[in-house]
Parts: C-alpha cells; sequence; structure tokens
C-alpha cells in the first residue's frame, strides 16, 4: 500500500506525490524542501535577467577620452559639408586604424569608407550623432594588413562642418579592444533580430564590436536614450565581417542609455555582438 506524504507544510504536494513505503516522513520533508529552494532560486533568477549594466573595473589599458579628442588622433581636419577628405595608410605592417570625428555641438552626418586599390571599397560606415560634440564618432577600421586609405565625407549641408582625424591606433587601443572579445561571450544576432542592452549612470562610455565568420556584415549599431530616441546611430556594410569587424566606442553621459544593435542582413547572415562599458 502506498505510503502519502504527512500533512504539513507539503500537504500541496499530496494529490501528485506518491512514493513507496521505504521512504520515512523525514526524507519525504527533505524532497519537499529541496524542491521549493530550488524553485524559488530560479524565480529569483528570472529577475536579474534586464537589468542594467554596471561600469566595469577600469584596468591599465582602458583607453582615456584624450585618446579619443580629434586634435591628439593626428592629421586633423576641418570638412565642410557635402565635401570630404582621406588619409593614406601605406604600411602593410600596421592594420588598425583609429578614426574620430566631432563637431562644436551641431548634429553630424558622414560617411567612413575604406579604401585598397583604385576601386575597391570593401567597407563602409555611415554615422550619424545628434551632438558632435558630447558624442563624436569613434571607431577602429582594419585596413587587411594593406596599403589602404580612409575617406570620410561629410554627407550633412554646408552649415554643419565637422573635424575629422585617422591615424593609425597605438597598443592600448589595439590591445583593448582584442581584451572586449577575451573577456565577454558574446551574443549570436541572426539576420533581422534585434538585441538591446541598457546601462546605468555609472557608465561613461561603452564598446561595441561586431564581426561575422567571413560572411558578409550588414548591422546597425543604435545608442538610445528614451523610446525610440536614438542619439548616435552607425550603419555598416563590408564582404568580410571577420576582416572588416565594427568596432566603435559611445560616450553615454547620464541616465537611461541602451545600445541596440541590429542585424539589417538576410537570415542566412548572422553576426556576433560584444557590448560592454569601457
Amino acid at each position: 500500500r502506498s505510503q502519502h506524504l504527512p500533512t504539513s507544510t507539503s500537504s500541496l504536494f499530496s494529490s501528485c506525490i506518491s512514493l513507496p513505503p521505504t521512504i520515512k516522513s523525514n526524507d519525504t520533508m527533505k524532497f519537499v524542501s529541496g524542491l521549493l529552494v530550488a524553485l524559488s532560486a530560479a524565480s529569483a533568477n528570472a529577475f536579474t535577467v534586464n537589468a542594467p549594466r554596471t561600469a566595469s573595473p577600469k584596468t591599465a589599458l582602458s583607453v582615456t577620452a584624450a585618446e579619443w579628442d580629434v586634435a591628439s588622433i593626428g592629421r586633423s581636419v576641418r570638412i565642410e559639408g557635402s565635401s570630404r577628405e582621406h588619409w593614406e595608410f601605406p604600411d602593410p605592417n600596421q592594420e588598425i586604424v583609429q578614426v574620430g570625428v566631432d563637431s562644436n555641438g551641431r548634429p553630424v552626418e558622414t560617411l567612413i569608407e575604406l579604401w585598397i586599390g583604385p576601386d575597391w571599397t570593401p567597407m563602409k560606415v555611415k554615422a550619424y550623432t545628434e551632438d558632435g560634440m558630447m558624442r563624436p564618432v569613434q571607431s577602429l577600421i582594419g585596413t587587411r594588413n594593406k596599403a589602404a586609405a580612409i575617406d570620410i565625407n561629410n554627407t550633412g549641408p554646408g552649415d554643419f562642418p565637422l573635424n575629422a582625424a585617422a591615424a593609425y591606433a597605438g597598443p592600448g587601443m589595439v590591445q583593448q579592444r582584442a581584451d572586449l572579445l577575451t573577456n565577454n561571450q558574446g551574443r549570436y544576432i541572426e539576420g533581422g533580430a534585434v538585441h538591446s542592452v541598457n546601462f546605468d549612470a555609472t557608465v561613461d562610455q561603452v564598446q561595441v564590436l561586431l564581426y561575422t565568420d567571413t560572411r558578409q556584415l550588414n548591422a546597425q549599431v543604435e545608442l538610445l536614450n528614451g523610446p525610440n530616441n536614438f542619439k548616435q546611430k552607425y550603419e555598416v556594410f563590408t564582404n568580410n565581417g571577420l576582416l572588416n569587424s565594427l568596432y566603435v566606442i559611445f560616450n553615454t553621459p547620464g541616465a537611461g542609455n541602451v545600445v541596440r544593435v541590429t542585424n539589417l542582413a538576410p537570415l542566412e547572415f548572422p553576426c556576433k555582438a560584444f557590448i560592454a562599458s569601457v
């Protein structure tokens, strides 16, 4: 004859659990107590998934905001609206180029292109920022270890000039980009999918890296502050998302900042996103 649970805290389970006679009542209580603890732990974890991310501990290799100042990057050029400027990078032994674009507080709309050879443009990045002083354009672009050029085109109107600079990135900046891959798990994003991460007010800068397994990369990265109120946006297209991954840094002053990544490519072209505070 089956022995049912005694009338106690576990009486809720008496209608669905029947135990063999060899199990004593104290063993039954231990089983029920362990089940309740497991269910409580699972319920607690369910409420921590969308918690805002806080600032990561600073390291010796963390790149300061001063290193992204356009005047300190290299040759700085003022580019009027509807005009362009390019920078030559002939050294095949160096691969990462630092690109910075800012303004005196006005909006910035620009198209950044990687030129290799006379008529090949393997990577294009469209960038927009609502305030080029508070949230400048900050990106690292790979040259595929070839003689290349970076072209920056001010696609905004004539009364919205910008300041731009480009130079080979320093070792600290290159290492920071590499650490983002090794210290974070990343998020797999299929074609057409969207992934968002929110950050609290303690985070001053956020770094984002998108890449693929040699397939094309066509994605959009936005910094939002409020419902669908984007403050800054990047849109990238490259024929090889491994050789030309997208790496950008957002300035995130204040609270309520959200980074949203949208894979604009078809389902057959997934990408992987790494998002973390600097």
